[in-house]
């Protein structure tokens, strides 16, 4: 049987993710990102899932930063889920009474408007926002709090003191599922199933310092008419002051235009990496 990892335990909307692009699979809940993708890298399971964008927040810095750490690994499909936080605690009281609050960032950062309104209380980060929602069953601390899915609620034994806190009401996330080989089957897009632009290409590209550097990486998709729907910079891990740029582009990578394209990109660069091909 097909083994997944995620992160987050079952009150997670990884959870989510991972049972939506593998119904069938053995699912296997790690505490953190890095520990979900080192596990699919060592490849004690088949698959890692993990969030990479909000429609909210915008990329999810540390899937990027594990994808261009870890070599060995490539996405291989997506999807995208809504997103629905709520403020879960022990028990009914007052919001005046929460003096800390704990979630994954990107969930924190998503609900700005109702942590301001909460000046007298802490925001503390966790690995995730199901694990967040651990720690407040665990501690047993009426004064604390998660932002966590409903799910969580359930799981945790956990009082919903407020539904649907973020601060908009129409919030997605996109999740991946990554492997240690790469995929260049055309199921599902393309050769046939239908546009270039119902499949992506997921890659990574360093300039050397130069006035101009960027401009000339990214001309040739322009000259060739290749849609970059995400193009996002990076810090470099342990280079200080230097930066990547993560992109996507819509496209299969074996479609001659493509290849031809990032082969131009790639002279232009000082290092040009792909992360990964997967139907839209």
């Amino acid at each position: 049987m097909v083994t997944v990892a995620y992160p987050g335990g079952d009150g997670s909307n990884s959870a989510v993710a991972a049972e939506k692009l593998f119904p069938h699979a053995e699912l296997v809940t790690l505490r953190t990102f890095a520990e979900v993708a080192r596990a699919a890298a060592a490849r004690e399971v088949d698959y890692a899932v993990l969030p990479i964008e909000s429609s909210l927040a915008g990329p999810v810095a540390e899937t990027h930063d594990l994808l261009y750490s870890i070599e060995e690994l490539s996405i291989h499909g997506q999807t995208v889920i809504p997103i629905k936080h709520a403020l879960l605690t022990l028990g009914p009281l007052p919001l005046e009474q929460i003096l800390t609050v704990r979630s994954h960032p990107q969930a924190i950062d998503q609900c700005r408007e109702l942590l301001s309104s909460m000046p007298w209380a802490t925001a503390i980060a966790a690995s995730t926002t199901a694990y967040g929602a651990q720690l407040v069953a665990e501690h047993g601390d009426p004064s604390e709090a998660a932002i966590a899915p409903l799910r969580a609620a359930e799981l945790f034994g956990l009082h919903v003191l407020a539904e649907d806190v973020g601060d908009h009401k129409e919030a997605y996330t996109r999740f991946v599922s990554l492997a240690t080989s790469t995929r260049l089957d055309r199921n599902g897009a393309g050769a046939g199933h239908g546009p270039a632009g119902d499949w992506r290409t997921a890659f990574a590209f360093v300039t050397d310092h130069r006035p101009g550097a960027l401009h000339r990486a990214i001309e040739p998709f322009g000259r060739h008419e290749i849609d970059l729907v995400q193009l996002v910079s990076r810090p470099i891990p342990q280079t200080p002051w230097r930066y990547r740029f993560d992109c996507v582009l819509a496209g299969h990578p074996l479609d001659h235009v493509i290849a031809e394209t990032l082969v131009e990109t790639r002279r232009q660069t000082a290092e040009l990496r792909v992360f990964g091909s997967y139907p839209a």
